[in-house]
């Protein structure tokens, strides 16, 4: 008779720090406020009452980058904003991760011309890209049940156990 069954009875529940840890993280993420084109009205239709986002620990979206722990880059970023995404995301404590929202911030989109950089990778590294030119808010809250996945297979290193199967 293991631990489990016998502190199942007495509301006991058994858990190891590295999971504990994760459910916090995946349960209270923290998105900075970053709407750079059109993604970012579609971002914010997604905090609203018929999508609500908070009850995925998203109350509201932090202005500063120190109170934010997920980066969600809607829309096209130029090349004079690229040095102010990297610094805001280096200004983000650890841990940290970034959604790429949009087919502008995932690849350039329809702007492949020397102003627009093609795709945020290049200046952050992004954990969960999000597409569709805007992408509607189910898909936002989609990418954000994928990336409370990710957070759930880390170690306490930063590190993933596992590879993220999406289905």
């Amino acid at each position: 008779m293991g631990i489990e069954q016998k502190a199942g009875d007495m509301g006991i529940v058994t858990a190891s720090l590295e999971q504990l840890v994760n459910w916090s993280r995946s349960s209270a993420m923290w998105p900075l406020l970053f709407g750079l084109a059109c993604c970012a009205i579609e971002m914010m239709g997604a905090q609203g009452a018929n999508y609500d986002l908070s009850r995925f620990g998203m109350e509201i979206n932090r202005a500063s980058p120190r109170q934010a722990d997920l980066m969600i880059v809607a829309g096209r970023v130029s090349r004079k904003m690229a040095p102010v995404v990297r610094r805001l995301y280096d200004q983000m404590a650890d841990p940290k991760w970034v959604i790429a929202m949009g087919d502008c911030a995932a690849c350039g989109g329809v702007f492949n011309n020397y102003a627009i950089v093609q795709g945020v990778d290049e200046i952050v590294p992004v954990d969960v890209y999000v597409a569709g030119c805007p992408p509607r808010p189910e898909a936002l809250i989609d990418g954000i049940i994928h990336l409370h996945e990710k957070v759930k297979r880390m170690r306490l290193d930063g590190e993933l156990r596992e590879p993220v199967r999406l289905s």
